[in-house]
């Protein structure tokens, strides 16, 4: 037994939300074409909310209500718009192989599902604590944050223990944004990571050291440097403490793991046909793979980065997989009119009542501005690279400021004088970007519009290799 479509969409996560309202608008497909096969048992949604409003104490976000595509100020995409729309989904269902030669997907019940083309969506998973050797890890009280029943456990879990000690494993956008979670739901926090300060992979030190500060404030507790080696339990097979090591017992009604995430990419390793790189399916300026009928979005998609030479990527980030979906669509239904993705690396978070934005690379030299002291904090940095700025990040500004300092980031805007540069702050990119553009043939990006929003971005829960070396386990290439 099996089913035969034009258009096979592989995931059900947010580029494949973003994905069917294209088709919808652009047209190119008729009633039964074009399905959406998850293992989710719901229709795409915003997974962001999950790590903000959804763990709220009163008001929390449930579904419809964060269905694609509202997080993009868009259509909400329930089941019934896709009824009406003529996509078939398939939900609750797992595909357990994949054949890129023949255009098949073989499902867990045995049925195999034939396309013309390919969008593969998958998404990724997160890391475990089993796979660092770590016994125990299945407890019952041990949450992850991947998906609408990994939130489900997290609520559950919380509701268990008003006022009591929770164990945040990981310091990156699901630690941070967690424990942010957990103190509005008056649980006492404390955070463990491997590196020197929060958010390593992105925030400076100075940056990361207003973030702790202000966590410390709000009676977040952090543990540097060191990892947990094991658990202690109850005679039901609860964790009561977290033991690091070294040497430290922390009291634990709950853990929260945020060690990272791999992308799903299993299903189409070892296939002749499929090449692989930075930890995903290679794709083109038009999303395609080397296959010329399968396409790859979203944090499966290694692609390349224009303003970076080039040079590929794989961005593990929502605005990524928006936009890319979007392009791939586009790039399937009119090939001649889609120009190669032109995309700038973006990314956001917002805790409590802060809330920053970061565009391009963290690379080069690093200067700081802006006022680190405040209660209103608003401050942020500049990356300079070969003279030019590669990348920069603003904590508290407007809708203007925010507009300002990407436009910088997209120009690479020249800096003739460092020493001017500190000295101007942010005024230096509001006056470059009142500036007229050169003829770069480049389009500004959207910015997110929901207050809920948050992230699981490239910036990785915590440094894979930090975490493989502390561990005593070889890194898995990403």
């Amino acid at each position: 037994m099996g089913r035969a479509f034009v258009y096979v969409i592989l995931g059900g996560g947010v580029a494949a939300g973003y994905a069917a309202l294209e088709f919808a608008r652009r047209g190119g497909y008729s009633r039964g074409e074009l399905c959406i096969i998850s293992e989710e048992a719901v229709a795409p949604y915003e997974r962001p909310a999950l790590s903000k409003g959804y763990l709220l104490p009163e008001g929390a976000a449930r579904l419809p209500g964060f269905h694609t595509c509202v997080g993009a100020n868009d259509e909400l995409l329930t089941i019934k718009w896709y009824k009406e729309q003529g996509i078939e989904l398939v939900l609750g269902t797992k595909v357990i192989s994949a054949d890129v030669r023949r255009k098949t997907l073989l499902t867990g019940t045995g049925e195999t599902i034939s396309y013309k083309t390919l969008i593969i969506a998958t998404g990724a998973r997160a890391l475990k604590l089993q796979e660092f050797g770590i016994q125990g890890s299945d407890a019952s009280n041990i949450c992850y944050l991947r998906n609408i029943d990994d939130a489900d456990k997290l609520v559950n879990a919380m509701k268990l223990c008003p006022g009591g000690n929770a164990v945040v494993i990981g310091g990156g956008y699901i630690g941070m944004e967690c424990a942010a979670a957990l103190v509005t739901n008056k649980i006492r926090v404390t955070m463990v990571f491997p590196e020197k300060h929060c958010m390593g992979r992105l925030f400076t030190p100075k940056i990361a050291e207003y973030y702790e500060n202000y966590y410390t404030s709000k009676g977040v507790t952090f543990v540097k440097g060191t990892v947990l080696t094991s658990f202690e339990k109850d005679m039901t097979g609860k964790v009561t403490a977290v033991i690091l090591k070294d040497g430290k017992h922390l009291p634990a009604d709950m853990v929260v793991v945020g060690i990272g995430i791999r992308a799903n990419t299993s299903l189409f390793e070892g296939q002749l046909v499929m090449s692989m790189e930075n930890g995903g399916i290679k794709v083109n300026g038009q999303l395609q793979t080397s296959d010329s009928s399968v396409y790859a979005v979203g944090d499966v998609a290694a692609f390349p980065i224009k303003l970076f030479d080039g040079d590929i990527r794989r961005l593990e980030h929502v605005d990524s997989a928006r936009r890319t979906a979007r392009h791939a669509v586009a790039s399937i239904l009119e090939p001649s009119k889609t120009r190669e993705i032109d995309y700038l690396p973006f990314f956001y978070s917002r805790v409590f009542t802060l809330s920053w934005q970061f565009y391009g690379d963290n690379v080069g030299e690093v200067f700081h501005f802006g006022d680190f002291t405040s209660s209103s904090p608003r401050f942020g940095a500049y990356w300079v690279s070969k003279g030019r700025i590669a990348g920069a990040f603003l904590e508290g500004g407007s809708r203007d400021e925010y507009e300002a300092i990407s436009v910088v980031v997209w120009r690479k805007a020249k800096v003739a004088n460092i020493e001017e540069l500190e000295i101007q702050g942010l005024a230096f990119a509001i006056q470059e970007s009142q500036m007229e553009a050169p003829d770069s043939g480049l389009a500004m990006v959207g910015k997110p519009t929901y207050a809920w929003h948050a992230t699981v971005g490239v910036v990785a829960a915590v440094s894979i290799a930090a975490i493989g070396y502390w561990y005593g386990r070889k890194r898995r290439r990403w």
